[in-house]
C-alpha cells in the first residue's frame, strides 16, 4: 500500500525519509539511491548490488550479449573513456 508523507529539506539539501516509509521499504542507514529530477518531480530509486550468488550467470549473459552485438574490448574501453569526460 502506498503511503503519503510530508517532509522538508534542510539548508544542506538533506531530506528525511519518514520512519513509516523507511520501515515499510526496509531501508537502512547508508542505503544508496539514484536521484532523478525533472520540473517539480524528484524520484529516489534504491540502488542495490547484484548478489554475487548470481554474478557468474550475469557475466555469462553479458558476454553472450557482447558477442551477439560484436562489441569488442576496445569498444568497452572507448565507451568508458567517453563517459568519464
Amino acid at each position: 500500500m502506498e503511503k503519503l508523507e510530508i517532509t522538508s529539506m534542510s539548508s544542506r539539501g538533506q531530506v528525511v525519509i519518514p520512519l513509516e516509509i523507511r520501515e515499510q521499504l526496509g531501508l537502512k542507514e547508508g542505503e544508496k539511491f539514484v536521484v532523478v529530477g525533472e520540473e517539480d518531480t524528484i524520484i529516489l530509486k534504491k540502488v542495490s548490488m547484484p548478489s554475487f550468488k548470481n554474478f557468474g550467470k550475469l557475466l555469462r549473459k553479458t558476454q553472450k550479449f557482447a558477442k551477439e552485438k560484436s562489441i569488442s574490448e576496445a569498444d568497452v574501453e572507448n565507451a568508458i573513456k567517453k563517459a568519464r569526460i
